[in-house]
């Protein structure tokens, strides 16, 4: 990991350490954790709070063209990096609490990777921000979180009320700090889905 990426990215938690929550990037073993359960066939990736481009340079091993990545920043210097970085990606410097009401509504995605601080939001936002993810993700879709915390960031009511459900799929003490990486997914497929996956 660059030096100076970890220099950029304790500058941005010393500006807003709610909004960054960690002083520095994650490691690559929680970026191989995020990214496992991805492939080529996964489609359109959604990345929300990709601060320097860690778990982004994982979905690229994973085989995700980067023309089939929506990277979503807020913090300026990180979404000009990652526009220098993953040039034909598309960066999108927006709050995650607008972007189903602007440049995203309509789009479809295979799969969303989150590295955004859930524990510092408002219960209200995320829900908010898991029913627009949702409506725009294909029928398999998933959403992969990670969290510093010894449970799923997102809270029991919120995840029932969506008929959602979380997995832990991994977690890695070879990270700073330790970190543990949940599956979000739809509590019921149709049907006709299940079948065809049978087959």
């Amino acid at each position: 990991m660059p030096r100076f990426d970890r220099r950029r990215f304790l500058l941005a938690w010393l500006r807003a350490p709610l909004r960054i929550a960690s002083i520095t990037p994650s490691g690559p073993r929680l970026a191989h954790l995020m990214t496992k359960e991805i492939s080529a066939l996964t489609g359109p990736v959604l990345e929300l709070g990709p601060g320097t481009g860690v778990f982004t340079a994982a979905l690229l091993e994973r085989g995700i063209a980067e023309r089939d990545l929506t990277l979503v920043e807020y913090e300026r210097d990180f979404a000009t990096l990652l526009q220098g970085r993953f040039p034909d990606a598309r960066v999108l410097r927006l709050d995650v609490r607008q972007i189903w009401k602007t440049a995203l509504s309509g789009s479809f995605f295979g799969g969303v990777v989150s590295g955004l601080p859930l524990l510092a939001m408002r219960p209200n936002d995320v829900r908010a921000l898991l029913e627009g993810c949702f409506s725009n993700l294909r029928p398999y879709g998933a959403f992969y979180q990670f969290t510093y915390g010894p449970k799923c960031p997102v809270p029991v009511e919120i995840l029932d009320s969506l008929g959602l459900v979380a997995t832990r799929i991994g977690w890695t003490l070879r990270n700073l700090p330790p970190a543990a990486v949940y599956r979000i997914s739809r509590r019921y497929q149709p049907m006709i889905l299940i079948e065809q996956r049978r087959a």
